[in-house]
């Protein structure tokens, strides 16, 4: 479950603490360490085949361990929830 305590928003047993939800920018989307890059980017990116090292390359201000917490965040969030699926005829 996520939940925020004194180190930041944790899933489970693992902390969190540079993803960033401010209602002040980018109307309150998941960021990256207050930065201006959501999460979708980096996830979006990750599932169209950049690299990490692409993806540092092409956001300079980021770091590896916010690509691999962008990941467990969105991991965390599809495993928490229903998604409705429909079957191709």
């Amino acid at each position: 479950m996520l939940s925020f305590d004194e180190v930041g928003p944790t899933v489970e047993h693992d902390v969190l603490d540079r993803i960033t939800i401010d209602p002040q920018k980018m109307g309150g989307v998941p960021c990256l360490r207050g930065l201006r890059i959501p999460v979708a980017t980096v996830v979006g990116l990750t599932a169209d085949g950049m690299t990490a090292s692409g993806i540092l390359r092409a956001y300079p201000d980021l770091e590896p361990k916010d690509i691999a917490q962008a990941l467990r965040f969105a991991a965390y969030l599809t495993k928490e929830g229903e998604i409705p699926l429909t079957v191709a005829s």
